[in-house]
């Protein structure tokens, strides 16, 4: 498998879920013509990252991951032989997830995955956190690539990675919805670095509020044999336009590569990081609306559901 290449969808919402869906496909469809693997949307695409205060409104806005919405951008993938990373508001209990679903270019479902560190200080603290990081293996017409997911603000925890990494993913899709600035994107090319991993950013292009473009791909090579220093591992940044960005990354040269390299397992220390395990929190990281994910306050989902 010379290479796996990923089209980052910077692309506008329409405010309508079934112009979503419309554009969304027509969207993929653009992006099988410019030889992709895979089409990544940028977060919560169903409702363009919309998250209501009110919790009846927000549930009407929800979608399952059965709806007609997700399983168009399955038939899709099917059609076009082509795998599709789609993004929406999932119906769930007791309140919505922000998820990602992966469909290969047959259709099937192979990963779903739920946002872990949702954004509690902001609106997110309305929706219910995913349980854990995912990985699965994509069929794709070029091989096999092993693929994980997160979203968003899971890119400022390092551990979200890391575990990606160690359950064998070779490429992280990172659907977004927010401004990718300097020290955003330098956290995503560390990410790529420390695991040797590729990285696929989607955001949103400017005129969304809250995002400005700059969708980005790394591919995790830091160092290539023959040359004297270290490369930059970006294989693509958008603009702030909106568009489809090609981020073809080079998947045997990055197994080569992750088979001598010093970083990602090689050198790991696990048995003296326990403190990263313990959930207690001080100064001067205390914040009230934190929420422990062990020891879900029902007072304060009442609280929500109250709004």
């Amino acid at each position: 498998m010379n290479s796996f290449k990923v089209a980052l969808l910077q692309i506008m919402p329409e405010g309508d879920l079934e112009k979503n869906r419309d554009k969304g496909l027509e969207y993929c469809r653009r992006a099988k013509k410019m030889g992709a693997d895979l089409a990544l949307f940028p977060e919560m695409w169903s409702s363009g990252y919309v998250i209501p205060e009110d919790i009846r409104q927000l549930k009407a806005l929800a979608v399952s991951a059965d709806s007609s919405f997700v399983r168009a951008f399955s038939e899709e993938a099917r059609r076009l032989d082509m795998a599709v990373g789609i993004t929406f508001l999932e119906s769930f209990e007791p309140l919505p997830r922000n998820t990602m679903c992966l469909f290969d270019r047959y259709g099937n479902r192979v990963l779903t995955y739920a946002k872990v560190h949702t954004c509690d200080f902001g609106e997110e603290c309305r929706l219910t956190p995913g349980d854990g990081f995912y990985v699965a293996d994509l069929d794709t017409a070029s091989g096999n690539v092993k693929v994980g997911a997160m979203i968003c603000y899971d890119r400022e925890f390092p551990e979200s990675a890391r575990i990606l990494m160690l359950k064998g993913a070779e490429i992280i899709l990172v659907p977004n919805a927010c401004p990718m600035e300097i020290n955003r994107l330098t956290q995503l090319r560390a990410r790529a670095f420390e695991n040797m991993t590729g990285i696929a950013t989607a955001n949103y292009p400017y005129g969304q509020p809250d995002c400005n473009g700059h969708s980005s791909a790394f591919d995790g090579i830091a160092y290539r044999t023959g040359e004297s220093s270290s490369r930059d591992t970006l294989v693509i940044e958008a603009g702030e336009r909106e568009g489809i960005y090609v981020a073809d990354f080079p998947i045997d040269e990055l197994r080569a590569y992750r088979s001598t390299e010093v970083h990602g397992n090689a050198y790991r220390c696990p048995e003296i990081y326990k403190i990263l395990t313990e959930s207690k929190i001080q100064e001067p990281f205390i914040r009230p609306d934190y929420r422990n994910r062990r020891t879900e306050n029902k007072n304060f989902l009442t609280g929500v559901f109250n709004q």
